[in-house]
Parts: structure tokens; sequence; C-alpha cells
């Protein structure tokens, strides 16, 4: 039986795929994440989600490998090192539309050779207009410092976004429709 493995360490994504109800392990790849210059940002995800994917490749698995970034007026915004660079992000993205794209890659074992698809999936979200004293009472919760943008949908986060055009677990990091094709074509199938 082919195992399927989740190339990342995130709960989030975790959670994710256990809404699709199969069975899985965790092998978080440990890779460099540094954008290249001048690196597109779809081309930047989907790089990384393959790199992790094929770092946790194993003969019998089905390995599955993701990557996320906030993209507002062309700038990737990561995960803010401190509380400050987090208000800051935030002040930026308020009132304003930005792109989360997340690259999506599957990789399998066929007939002894490494068998690597990718996508990106985008979606475009609104954010609330946010006073000075809500992102100051969000940052001091915690919440936004280890999330791209410095905010978490599936979290409190989620009460400052207006709307999303998009599916919603893209902006989480783990776009399950695309999962669902992907694993279709690597042989596995929802129950």
């Amino acid at each position: 039986m082919t195992r399927l493995v989740l190339a990342s360490g995130s709960p989030r994504r975790a959670a994710l795929l256990e809404i699709l109800g199969l069975q899985f392990e965790i092998a978080a790849a440990d890779i460099d994440e540094t954008r290249r210059p001048g690196e597109h940002p779809n081309g930047y995800v989907e790089r990384l989600a393959r790199e992790k994917a094929e770092a946790s490749a194993a003969a019998d698995a089905v390995v599955i490998g993701a990557d996320t970034a906030v993209v507002h007026e062309g700038d990737v915004l990561g995960k803010p090192a401190h509380p400050a660079e987090a208000r800051a992000m935030l002040s930026r993205l308020s009132g304003d539309v930005h792109h989360v794209v997340t690259g999506l890659a599957a990789v399998s074992f066929g007939d002894g050779e490494l068998v690597v698809e990718s996508v990106v999936e985008s979606a475009r979200v609104r954010m609330a207009t946010l006073t000075q004293e809500e992102i100051a009472a969000y940052v001091a919760t915690g919440e936004p410092l280890d999330k791209a943008g410095a905010y978490a949908l599936q979290g409190r986060g989620g009460t400052l976004v207006e709307a999303i055009e998009g599916h919603p677990s893209t902006v989480i990091g783990l776009p399950l429709p695309a999962v669902v094709r992907l694993l279709s074509r690597h042989g596995i199938r929802l129950g």
C-alpha cells in the first residue's frame, strides 16, 4: 500500500489534510526557503513546494509539499520577525486587497523515476480597514508572528478579512481541491 506523506510541520496543513479523511505521515522537509533575486512569487512558492516534496520522496510514498506567500503590490510578505514588523504588515494590508499564492507539489516514483507534479493556486483577499488599536490588540495575541502576511485566516485573524475570492484553504496553506486532483493522479483517491 502506498503511504501518504505531508512534507510540512505546519499544524494548519495537517488539519486541512485530515479533513479529507486520509491517513498520512508527517516528514517536515528542511530546505533553504530564501527567495531568489527577481523570482516571481508564483515561481517561488511552486519551487519551494517541489523542493519540500522531493526532499521527503520515498519509493513507497506519495509526498505532498506546499508553500504559501502573501503578495501585496508585487511584494512578498513573509512571516514577521517581531511584533513591530507584524504591525507594519497589517497596517500595509489594512483596507486593501492582496493575493495569497500557495504552491502545491506531489511526488511519487513511477517505473523507477521520480514523478513530480505541481500547481499554484491563488486567492484574492480583501482586508478590513483596521485601526492601530485593532492591529495592536491582534498582534498582542501572538498569532501573527508565525504567519505569512501576519494573520491567520483560520484563527482570530479571520475577523480581519472582509472577503475572499478563491478557496479559503489556499489562504490557510493547503488548497484542498488541488490536493484531491494531484493525489488522484498519483493513485490516491478519497474513500
